[in-house]
């Protein structure tokens, strides 16, 4: 396995620092080190290394935000590295840096929604921030970052108008989505119309989760609950009604990425196939799915973000390996190695191949 630390290295030895170039200089070393990177191979191939789930914020949506600006950034290890608009050389520096020491070539960058219960215009003024922040980064840095689009999800029509132009002039792969709107899952037919275009554009909707507020004062003591045990749980409710209430064989095209593997999904799938003969009253007769609610995880993508080996092997005997992709959480130091932890797995040189990059180049329609 190839690490990045000697990378690190011989880039600060070899004169790649921007402070003693002229802007000339600058501007040929900036594109040097949006471009070098130590190699991962896997059985003598190069593969490219795509990490779906990194995050960033820019300060001028989070100033439109007024008061609620202090609930948005959260209290973790990593948030200063969170801010990488592309002017600033210093910031764009140390994310690609912190990218080759982890073996990771491209990131997808998302910013989790913090704007869904603000009014039109103010939800409207901060997804267009986002969204051409993030496509004036893949212009500068192309090869290094890719983003998914921001969108006013509780208002689908514009959401609609906002997916669209993301995809069709901006460049982006598609939407990260909290795991519902305002208490309104995404079940719901209201959103039936942003599915609906997601699934014209091919675009991937990246369900990341927000915890559950009603559950505030029994996550409260010592652990961080509402993440270690919220988030996961939040992504897989999300999930399960998009099944149960047969959003996803309405959408059949519909491309979903769900956080931290999936939530709980992957590991508890097969009970759900069993809900229905158990208690039918609590089931609708209406409601015909067209396979078992335990097949359709093989319908959606996981990021590998569940921390070992074991896990992610059994992670991969639920969904698939075509259907894992690598997933860090960057700059929350969830997973620092997520490179070796692929290495670390029994897999096939295929299986790893897929991971790295395979799947995600496929599923972001991304150039080879």
């Amino acid at each position: 396995m190839t690490t990045r630390r000697g990378f690190i290295k011989s880039t600060v030895s070899s004169g790649i620092m921007f402070c003693t170039c002229g802007l000339l200089d600058a501007a040929h070393a900036q594109q040097a080190l949006a471009t070098r990177h130590s190699p991962v191979r896997v059985g003598g191939k190069r593969v490219r290394t795509i990490d779906t789930h990194a995050h960033c914020y820019f300060h001028e949506s989070l100033a439109l935000m007024g008061p609620d600006a202090n609930n948005v950034v959260p209290q973790t290890k990593g948030v200063p590295e969170m801010f990488i608009p592309v002017d600033d050389q210093a910031a764009v520096t140390a994310r690609l840096a912190a990218m080759d020491a982890m073996g990771i070539d491209m990131e997808v960058l998302s910013i989790n929604p913090f704007w869904y219960k603000k009014d039109r215009d103010t939800a409207s003024a901060i997804v267009k921030l986002h969204n051409q922040k993030f496509a004036d980064l893949h212009a500068a840095y192309p090869q290094r970052f890719a983003a998914f689009a921001s969108l006013s999800l509780q208002y689908p029509d514009l959401a609609v108008q906002e997916l669209q132009t993301a995809m069709q002039k901006q460049g982006l792969r598609g939407a990260a989505i909290g795991s519902s709107v305002n208490g309104e899952d995404f079940s719901n037919p209201k959103f039936y119309p942003v599915w609906a275009k997601a699934e014209e554009l091919g675009a991937v909707l990246f369900i990341h989760p927000q915890s559950q507020p009603e559950l505030k004062t029994r996550y409260q003591g010592n652990g961080w609950l509402s993440n270690t045990v919220g988030n996961p749980l939040d992504t897989t409710i999300a999930l399960e009604h998009m099944i149960f209430e047969g959003t996803l064989d309405k959408f059949p095209g519909l491309k979903i990425l769900a956080a931290h593997g999936g939530g709980y999904l992957g590991s508890y799938a097969a009970r759900s196939d069993y809900t229905c003969f158990v208690s039918p009253q609590n089931c609708n007769a209406q409601i015909v799915l067209k396979k078992k609610p335990s097949e359709y995880l093989r319908d959606i993508y996981v990021d590998a973000m569940v921390f070992t080996p074991e896990a992610l092997k059994f992670l991969i005997s639920q969904v698939g390996a075509n259907r894992v992709v690598l997933g860090t959480d960057y700059p929350i130091p969830w997973e620092l190695h997520p490179v070796d932890q692929i290495f670390a797995t029994p897999l096939t040189d295929a299986e790893r191949r897929a991971i790295l990059g395979g799947n995600a180049t496929v599923l972001l329609n991304l150039a080879t």
